[in-house]
Protein backbone atom coordinates (compact mmCIF):
# COMPACT_ATOMS: atom_id res chain seq x y z
CA UNK A 1 0.00 0.00 0.00
CA UNK A 2 1.58 3.59 -0.60
CA UNK A 3 1.77 5.93 1.81
CA UNK A 4 -1.39 7.78 1.12
CA UNK A 5 -3.32 4.67 1.27
CA UNK A 6 -1.81 3.97 4.76
CA UNK A 7 -2.24 7.48 6.15
CA UNK A 8 -5.78 6.83 4.87
CA UNK A 9 -6.30 3.56 6.82
CA UNK A 10 -5.00 4.99 9.94
CA UNK A 11 -7.02 7.49 10.23
CA UNK A 12 -10.34 5.34 9.56
CA UNK A 13 -8.98 3.57 12.56
CA UNK A 14 -8.31 6.29 14.54
CA UNK A 15 -11.82 7.66 13.73
CA UNK A 16 -13.60 3.89 14.57
CA UNK A 17 -15.08 2.69 17.66
CA UNK A 18 -17.03 -0.35 15.94
CA UNK A 19 -14.84 -3.43 17.27
CA UNK A 20 -16.40 -5.59 14.27
CA UNK A 21 -15.31 -3.36 11.81
CA UNK A 22 -11.94 -3.26 13.94
CA UNK A 23 -11.06 -6.84 14.10
CA UNK A 24 -12.57 -6.89 9.72
CA UNK A 25 -9.62 -4.17 9.50
CA UNK A 26 -7.05 -5.71 11.05
CA UNK A 27 -7.97 -9.29 9.76
CA UNK A 28 -7.55 -7.16 5.86
CA UNK A 29 -4.39 -5.64 6.79
CA UNK A 30 -3.06 -9.10 8.03
CA UNK A 31 -4.23 -10.72 4.59
CA UNK A 32 -2.31 -8.14 2.93
CA UNK A 33 0.74 -7.82 4.57
CA UNK A 34 0.06 -4.20 6.00
CA UNK A 35 1.65 -5.01 9.48
CA UNK A 36 1.69 -0.67 10.46
CA UNK A 37 -2.03 -1.13 9.30
CA UNK A 38 -2.86 -4.47 11.49
CA UNK A 39 -1.18 -3.36 14.82
CA UNK A 40 -2.92 -0.04 14.72
CA UNK A 41 -6.53 -1.57 14.26
CA UNK A 42 -5.32 -3.60 17.04
CA UNK A 43 -4.41 -1.07 19.53
CA UNK A 44 -7.29 0.72 18.66
CA UNK A 45 -9.88 -2.67 19.26
CA UNK A 46 -8.31 -3.10 22.94
CA UNK A 47 -9.07 0.62 23.36
CA UNK A 48 -12.76 -0.18 22.41
CA UNK A 49 -13.74 -3.22 23.92
CA UNK A 50 -13.76 -2.25 28.09
CA UNK A 51 -17.18 -1.31 29.15
CA UNK A 52 -15.08 0.89 31.81
CA UNK A 53 -14.86 4.53 31.19
CA UNK A 54 -11.74 5.44 29.09
CA UNK A 55 -9.05 7.17 31.09
CA UNK A 56 -10.30 4.89 34.05
CA UNK A 57 -7.95 2.08 36.23
CA UNK A 58 -10.65 -0.42 35.42
CA UNK A 59 -10.30 0.68 31.48
CA UNK A 60 -6.70 0.04 31.50
CA UNK A 61 -6.38 -3.07 33.07
CA UNK A 62 -9.18 -4.77 30.84
CA UNK A 63 -7.23 -3.04 27.68
CA UNK A 64 -4.47 -4.59 29.04
CA UNK A 65 -6.34 -8.19 29.05
CA UNK A 66 -7.20 -7.77 25.67
CA UNK A 67 -4.73 -7.33 24.10
CA UNK A 68 -2.48 -9.92 25.59
CA UNK A 69 -5.68 -11.98 24.90
CA UNK A 70 -5.24 -10.85 21.18
CA UNK A 71 -1.73 -11.95 21.20
CA UNK A 72 -2.37 -15.01 22.43
CA UNK A 73 -4.89 -15.68 19.48
CA UNK A 74 -2.65 -14.20 17.36
CA UNK A 75 0.51 -16.71 18.31
CA UNK A 76 -2.04 -19.76 18.75
CA UNK A 77 -4.38 -19.12 16.10
CA UNK A 78 -6.82 -19.55 18.49
CA UNK A 79 -9.33 -17.73 20.78
CA UNK A 80 -7.44 -17.83 24.27
CA UNK A 81 -9.13 -16.17 27.13
CA UNK A 82 -6.56 -15.49 30.56
CA UNK A 83 -9.19 -17.78 32.37
CA UNK A 84 -7.14 -17.47 35.93
CA UNK A 85 -7.05 -14.02 35.78
CA UNK A 86 -10.50 -13.27 34.61
CA UNK A 87 -11.07 -15.90 37.35
CA UNK A 88 -8.92 -13.48 39.70
CA UNK A 89 -10.14 -10.25 39.20
CA UNK A 90 -13.80 -11.92 39.81
CA UNK A 91 -12.71 -12.89 43.26
CA UNK A 92 -10.21 -10.31 44.51
CA UNK A 93 -11.06 -7.16 42.07
CA UNK A 94 -8.64 -5.70 39.21
CA UNK A 95 -6.26 -3.67 42.12
CA UNK A 96 -5.89 -6.50 43.88
CA UNK A 97 -5.03 -8.82 41.01
CA UNK A 98 -2.68 -6.38 38.84
CA UNK A 99 -0.92 -5.64 42.21
CA UNK A 100 -0.44 -9.62 43.05
CA UNK A 101 0.65 -10.02 38.99
CA UNK A 102 3.16 -7.09 39.42
CA UNK A 103 4.88 -8.25 42.77
CA UNK A 104 5.32 -11.38 41.06
CA UNK A 105 7.95 -12.56 38.64
CA UNK A 106 7.66 -11.41 34.79
CA UNK A 107 4.91 -13.72 33.58
CA UNK A 108 5.41 -14.51 29.38
CA UNK A 109 2.59 -12.06 29.06
CA UNK A 110 4.31 -9.15 29.85
CA UNK A 111 7.28 -10.37 27.64
CA UNK A 112 4.92 -10.85 25.02
CA UNK A 113 3.28 -7.87 25.35
CA UNK A 114 6.82 -5.89 25.76
CA UNK A 115 8.19 -7.91 22.22
CA UNK A 116 5.20 -6.89 20.31
CA UNK A 117 5.37 -2.92 21.20
CA UNK A 118 2.72 -2.63 23.34
CA UNK A 119 4.51 -1.53 26.84
CA UNK A 120 1.68 0.66 27.64
CA UNK A 121 -0.63 -2.32 27.83
CA UNK A 122 1.08 -4.38 30.80
CA UNK A 123 -0.19 -4.02 33.99
CA UNK A 124 3.06 -2.22 35.12
CA UNK A 125 2.40 0.65 32.96
CA UNK A 126 -1.25 0.82 34.14
CA UNK A 127 0.39 0.71 37.65
CA UNK A 128 2.32 3.42 36.81
CA UNK A 129 -0.45 5.22 35.23
CA UNK A 130 -2.31 4.71 38.36
CA UNK A 131 -0.06 5.12 40.94
CA UNK A 132 -2.46 6.32 43.87
CA UNK A 133 -4.47 3.61 43.55
CA UNK A 134 -1.20 1.20 44.77
CA UNK A 135 1.52 0.57 47.49
CA UNK A 136 5.03 2.10 47.24
CA UNK A 137 6.18 -1.07 47.17
CA UNK A 138 4.23 -2.01 44.15
CA UNK A 139 4.92 0.92 41.80
CA UNK A 140 8.58 0.44 42.73
CA UNK A 141 7.84 -3.60 41.25
CA UNK A 142 6.47 -1.85 38.14
CA UNK A 143 8.88 0.72 37.94
CA UNK A 144 11.71 -1.74 38.10
CA UNK A 145 10.49 -4.41 36.05
CA UNK A 146 9.72 -2.19 32.65
CA UNK A 147 13.24 -0.40 33.57
CA UNK A 148 15.13 -3.98 33.46
CA UNK A 149 13.24 -4.88 30.36
CA UNK A 150 14.46 -1.44 28.51
CA UNK A 151 11.19 0.27 28.83
CA UNK A 152 11.75 3.42 31.34
CA UNK A 153 8.27 5.23 31.71
CA UNK A 154 9.93 7.26 34.25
Amino acid sequence: MDNEGTVRALALIAACDDPDKLKRMAANARRLGEWEIEHAAALKLYTVLPSAEPGTFEHDVWRSIHALEGALKDERGRTTLLGRTRQKIARDGERHTVADRVRGKASDGFRMLMDRGMVDHTFEAVVLRHQTLFEDEVVSAAADRLRTAGADRQ
